[in-house]
C-alpha cells in the first residue's frame, strides 16, 4: 500500500499548528482546514454549526469541561450513496500544552521531527491518528465502490460533544474504527468515568488555637481514606479484556484555606471516577456518595460533605463478544505489515462509546502510546502513523470494495 510520508507530514505540520485547545477559537477554525482537506480528496463534506443550546437540552447531553460558544461538525462521505461500510474517526481538538518552557526545545504549536519521532501537542492524541485517516482516504484514491465516511469531530477532551453532534445529524456507519493511540493493540472496550465535586466544611479559628476548630484538611484525610478503599474494593478481578485498575478513581484538585495561620474550614477537592460496564451513572454515583456516607465522624454526621457532579460523563463501552469487525480491524492490521495485535480494555473514556451506544460496533487503532498523551513533549512515533495509515487503507479495501 502506498502511503505518502511527505504528505502526512505536510497535514500533521498544519493541524498542530492550530493551538484548537477545547472551547478556543482554534477549536472552530482546525474544522474549516480539515472540511477543504477532505473536500480536496474528492469527498463530499458536510460541515455544519453545531447548535449547542439544542444539544445541551438532550437528556443524553454527554457533558462539557470548557466553556465554548461555537463548534463545527465536519464529515466526509465517499465511494457511493447509502449507509457507511466503515467509518473512520478522529478528533482534533486538544488539551492545553502547560508551560511551554517545559517542552525541551520544542514550540507546542511547531511539528518537530526527531529520532523517528513527531513532537508536538496533539502529535500523539490525536492528530496523528487523523492524519493516518487522511492518509489511507488518499492511497485508497477511487477504489472503493460502497460508501465510506470520515468524522472529525472536536470536544472528545471534554465530553464529547462533538460525536454527539454528529452522530444526532444522522451520520452513522456499519463499523466504526477510532485513530486514538493504543500501542500497537486494538481496544474494544473503554471503562467510562464521571467528574466529582466535593466540598468539605469545617470550622475556622485562629492557628495558635488549632485544637478549638474543625480543619477541613483534616476532615478530608478520612473522605479521602474511604475513598481510596472503595478505589480498592471496585478494582479487584476486574473481567477480560481489562487488566491493572481499569476504573480508578482519581483526586485531581485539592484547594483548601486562605491564611496560613488560619484552620481552614472549606475544602474543594475534584476528579474523577471510574465507571464499570454495565454500571449506570446513578449506581456509580451512589457508590461513591455511599463511601463517602460510611465515614464515621460526629462533625461529618452534623456537616455532610456536598457532592456534586459536574462535566463530562464518559459512559463505559465495548464491541460485542466476538464481533466480526474485530476481526477485520486484526486482520488489516496485520496486512499492513505488524503482527496480530491483542484485543484489550481501556481504563480511560472515550468516543467508543457514544458510536456503540448507537448500535455501531467501533474499535479504537492508532499511532502512538496513551502514556504521551496529554504530556510535555507529546510525540507519536512516525513508522506507527505510517502503519496506521496502512492498516486503514485495508480496512477501508475490504469493507468498502
Amino acid at each position: 500500500m502506498d502511503i505518502d510520508v511527505d504528505l502526512i507530514r505536510r497535514d500533521l505540520a498544519q493541524l498542530v499548528s492550530y493551538p484548537s485547545v477545547g472551547g478556543s477559537e482554534s477549536e472552530a477554525s482546525v474544522q474549516r482546514w480539515c472540511a477543504a482537506t477532505l473536500q480536496g480528496l474528492g469527498l463530499d463534506v458536510d460541515l455544519w454549526p453545531i447548535d449547542l443550546a439544542a444539544l445541551r437540552a438532550d437528556p443524553d447531553y454527554p457533558g462539557e469541561e470548557v466553556e465554548r460558544d461555537e463548534a463545527w461538525g465536519c464529515v466526509g462521505t465517499g465511494g457511493g450513496p447509502g449507509a457507511p461500510g466503515l467509518v473512520l474517526n478522529g478528533h482534533v481538538d486538544v488539551v492545553p500544552p502547560g508551560d511551554p518552557d517545559w517542552w525541551t526545545a520544542h514550540d507546542p504549536w511547531y511539528l518537530q521531527e526527531a529520532d523517528g519521532r513527531w513532537y508536538g501537542r496533539g502529535t500523539c492524541d490525536m492528530k496523528g491518528g487523523v492524519v493516518a485517516i487522511l492518509a489511507a482516504v488518499r492511497a485508497v484514491g477511487d477504489r472503493l465502490t460502497k460508501p465510506f465516511a470520515v468524522h472529525v469531530v472536536v470536544g472528545e477532551e471534554d465530553g464529547g460533544i462533538g460525536t454527539f453532534a454528529t452522530l444526532r445529524r444522522g451520520h452513522t456507519g456499519l463499523a466504526c474504527l477510532i485513530a486514538e493511540p493504543t500501542a500497537g493493540q486494538i481496544v474494544s472496550a473503554n471503562a467510562g468515568s464521571l467528574t466529582f465535586r466535593l466540598e468539605l466544611r469545617g470550622r475556622a479559628t485562629h492557628g495558635s488555637r488549632a485544637g478549638h476548630g474543625v480543619s477541613a484538611v483534616d476532615l478530608f484525610e478520612r473522605v479521602h481514606a474511604a475513598l481510596r478503599r472503595l478505589d480498592a474494593e471496585r478494582n479487584v478481578d476486574p473481567p477480560a479484556p481489562f487488566t491493572d485498575r481499569p476504573w480508578p478513581l482519581s483526586v485531581g484538585i485539592v484547594q483548601a484555606g486562605d491564611w496560613a495561620s488560619t484552620v481552614p474550614d472549606l475544602l474543594v477537592a475534584e476528579g474523577r471516577f471510574g465507571v464499570m460496564p454495565g454500571e449506570s451513572f446513578a449506581d456509580a454515583m451512589a457508590a461513591f456518595e455511599a463511601a463517602i456516607a460510611s465515614v464515621d465522624d460526629p462533625w461529618l454526621r452534623e456537616h455532610p460533605p456536598q457532592v456534586t457532579w459536574p462535566g463530562g460523563r464518559f459512559a463505559a463501552g465495548s464491541l460485542p463478544d466476538a464481533h466480526p469487525f474485530g476481526d477485520s480491524v486484526r486482520d488489516a492490521v496485520v496486512a499492513a505489515g505488524a503482527e496480530a495485535p491483542p484485543f484489550v480494555g481501556a481504563p480511560y473514556g472515550s468516543d467508543l462509546r457514544q458510536y456503540a451506544a448507537a448500535g455501531i460496533p467501533t474499535v479504537q487503532f492508532g499511532p502512538g502510546h496513551i502514556e504521551h498523551a496529554h504530556a510535555v513533549d507529546e510525540y507519536v512515533p512516525i513508522d506507527e502513523v505510517v502503519l496506521s495509515a496502512r492498516a486503514y487503507a485495508h480496512l477501508l479495501l475490504h469493507h468498502c470494495s
